[in-house]
């Protein structure tokens, strides 16, 4: 068939297709981001600008409800600031978590309005449209004002944007707001161009308020206010609720002279009148030390910067770290959804340390000084299984700035991190999982820390009986070989105990302490005392030994209660021995037992994507010869159904980035099987060339490169490393960075 002039159709499609290709190809990896995704179906992201690794975040707060349906501050139990399918904005939260279970932070809300001051949230909040998210760039139109925000941020600056209408306009900074409860906030406005304060944190997962932290800020206006005030609203007495200080009746005359208020819900405005639309920058700058850093983050990181010098510049270095791996040959919505996880790994551990330098260190008894990097937000439960081994893999230099934040952390509290944020440590959920995650970094050659440091404060959690906050129940795990129903989650507590044993003993044999590795390797294996035969199943005993009944191997599914196991069931953590597979196996009854067992928890629809401890089941079939195409159809299958290019498109909390990490391994065609083991599993890369850059002076190779032949929906018949026969569905780490293409062949 003639099209036009001879053209005819196949060379019309070929032309097409080509020019398609090269648009998808001439995109960087950073345009591929869409920061929507995971901000619905619990995944707890947030669609607004941060930096890489920032300390300072933006974004859209839209939580508190609406004038028909509020939401009471007791209930506000939300684990991020914002929830795709909510439509009623109350404002920009400057300091946020991303992909958590609990909530924290999501407080120093910035808010533009017109007309009269109003400062009760219900009243001045607004519908919103024409949202964009991308890289370092959120933008929207507040309906209710005809005002478009824009914002973007640096490391430790938020920078917003407001255009307004012609008439009076207002910038509110609102401090009562946030996702929890504590008490106690201070702002002072300094001019007529700047606020400073401070707002108090850290009731994370249920904490005590005890616990809680300042968070400080500065705040500078492009432009000098007509009037400002402040506000504070005291609790209610009798049902008559005090007057604000600031733009209201008898109040009114206070305004440009009260500038300092301290209390729980307070806030400052300031008040324009334009003659026609005019646009203010709002720079705020963060510090978790004091008023006069975040004063100076400001001023050393962004200064005089304009909003587009500083959205470049956090574009560009996003476009730098995104594109240590490089993908070709997949659809649009492929690379979105693969860039995009890569994006959400790449937020949490954070920076925690100011422009100079200093942060506060754990328990806040005095502040640190580094000269490199301090991190914090360590959701190590999470990020040992899947997030740090990608960061070692290819971005080694920020994996060992991480593990001497946690040795520094040993230095001032005593103990490696558990759950840490914020240098405070919450010890949320089990286990011991920095022993982890310090082996792993070491064993795969990032070795510029303290190792013998390291090995000491692992012994020391795994040793310590006596007033251990890292392992609860710690007596009865040494004498007996498990938890028992006295302690919570006893046999999935177990099982971290055994990994967390198994990693410490591969890192004692590197240091060639042989008594520890044996005692420690035989102590990780205590989980078989635990396994039901006639079950298959593993299931908690009580103190005298004995099994404990009634026991429903179902229960605990959904993150409900149960006696033995924590956010799972005996389904969901039968697998979790990834040290020990062939023992597994063997108590299993062998192959073909393993193999029917494992197929059961995905035929019951017991496997549980959202959350970790069966994470790594997908993988587990390619320890069978034969059954290795499973394992291939089974990542295939679940990367199609959970994740997706829209904001459901994470199968629940991204965990830091636990999840995103677990997407960006599957998709690349390998997966770190054993935490703490320097080995990765094979199967079907998603790419059809996937090249990782690999840095100097970790890694002697420039980069590594992953291919597949071009048959998408093979099953893979051979794998070449550097040309040579690799038979084997597993890989060393070092036999992987030290070859240059690892090829995989499909039939």
């Amino acid at each position: 068939m003639v099209l036009y002039k001879g053209i005819t159709l196949q060379t019309a499609c070929f032309f097409y297709m080509l020019f398609f290709s090269t648009a998808i190809l001439a995109q960087q990896p950073a345009d591929f981001v869409n920061p929507f995704i995971g901000t619905s179906n619990f995944g707890a992201t947030f669609p607004g600008p941060i930096a890489p690794r920032g300390m300072a975040s933006i974004s859209p707060f839209n939580v508190s409800g609406s004038q028909n349906r509020p939401l009471e501050k007791d209930s506000q139990w939300l684990s991020n600031p914002y929830v795709n399918e909510n439509k009623f904005l109350t404002g920009f939260s400057q300091v946020n978590l991303s992909g958590v279970g609990c909530p924290d932070l999501g407080v120093i809300l910035v808010m533009p309005t017109t007309g009269i001051v109003e400062t009760n949230h219900l009243k001045y909040g607004s519908t919103y449209s024409n949202e964009v998210a991308k890289t370092a760039y959120y933008g929207l139109n507040i309906d209710k004002y005809n005002v478009k925000a824009e914002f973007t941020a640096s490391k430790r600056v938020g920078v917003s944007k407001f255009t307004f209408p012609k008439g009076q306009s207002n910038i509110l900074l609102n401090l009562g707001l946030g996702l929890t409860n504590e008490e106690g906030a201070m702002v002072r406005v300094v001019s007529s161009t700047e606020i400073e304060g401070m707002r108090s944190v850290g009731s994370f997962c249920y904490n005590s308020p005890e616990d809680a932290y300042p968070v400080y800020f500065v705040a500078k206006f492009s432009k000098p206010a007509d009037k400002f005030g402040v506000w504070k609203k005291p609790a209610k007495y009798k049902g008559v609720e005090a007057q604000w200080m600031g733009y209201n009746g008898k109040a009114r005359m206070m305004e440009n002279t009260i500038k300092t208020v301290v209390g729980d819900s307070i806030g400052s405005y300031f008040r324009y009148n334009f003659e026609k639309e005019e646009t203010v920058e709002v720079k705020i700058g963060i510090s978790y030390v004091s008023i006069e850093n975040a004063r100076e983050n400001l001023e050393k990181e962004v200064g005089t910067k304009s909003f587009d010098a500083v959205y470049k510049e956090t574009y560009n270095e996003w476009n730098e770290e995104l594109s240590k791996i490089l993908v070709e040959g997949g659809s649009k919505d492929e690379n979105t959804i693969f860039y995009t996880a890569l994006y959400h790994t790449l937020i949490h551990p954070n920076i925690l340390n100011d422009f100079n330098g200093e942060y506060p260190e754990i328990k806040r008894s005095k502040i640190g000084k580094t000269d490199d990097t301090r991190y914090t937000v360590f959701s190590l439960w999470d990020s040992y299984r899947n997030l740090h081994q990608l960061m070692s893999l290819v971005y080694p230099k920020q994996q060992s700035d991480m593990v001497k934040s946690m040795l520094e952390m040993y230095d001032e509290n005593g103990w490696l991190p558990k759950w840490e944020l914020n240098s405070t440590e919450t010890f949320t959920m089990v286990g011991d999982p920095a022993s982890i995650v310090i082996t792993d970094t070491y064993l795969k050659g990032i070795r510029d820390f303290d190792v013998q440091k390291a090995y000491t404060a692992m012994l020391k959690g795994a040793d310590q009986i006596e007033n251990n906050p890292l392992r609860q129940g710690l007596k009865d795990y040494i004498e007996k070989g498990y938890l028992t129903t006295n302690d919570r989650g006893p046999v999935s507590t177990t099982q971290e105990y055994n990994a967390s044993d198994y990693s410490i003993s591969l890192l004692a044999k590197a240091l060639g302490k042989t008594k520890d590795a044996n005692r420690l390797k035989k102590r990780s294996l205590s989980y078989k005392k635990l396994f039901d035969k006639n079950l298959k199943l593993l299931r908690p005993r009580t103190f005298d030994g004995k099994w404990y009944e009634p026991f429903d191997p179902v229960s605990g599914a959904n993150f409900q209660e149960n006696v033995g196991f924590i956010e799972g069931n005996a389904w969901q953590y039968a697998f979790m021995v990834p040290h020990d597979i062939k023992g597994l196996m063997k108590l299993m009854g062998g192959e073909k037992d393993f193999s029917n067992q494992l197929q059961k928890v995905f035929d019951s629809k017991q496997f549980d994507m959202a959350n970790e401890p069966d994470i790594a089941y997908p993988y587990l079939f390619n320890y069978i010869k034969g059954e290795e195409f499973k394992s291939q159809e089974m990542v295939k299958k679940l990367v199609k159904e959970y994740f997706q290019n829209k904001p459901k498109g994470l199968p629940g909390n991204d965990d830091t980035g636990t999840m995103s990490a677990w997407l960006v391994y599957s998709m690349m065609g390998i997966y770190p099987i054993a935490p703490g083991e320097p080995i990765y599993t094979i199967t079907t890369p998603m790419f059809d060339k996937i090249t990782i850059a690999l840095d100097a002076p970790y890694y002697k190779n420039k980069s590594i490169v992953i291919e597949r032949e071009k048959n998408k929906e093979g099953h893979i018949k051979a794998i070449q490393l550097d040309g040579k026969a690799h038979n084997s569905f597993f890989i060393s780490h070092d036999e992987f960075v030290n070859g240059t293409t690892l090829k995989i062949i499909q039939n």
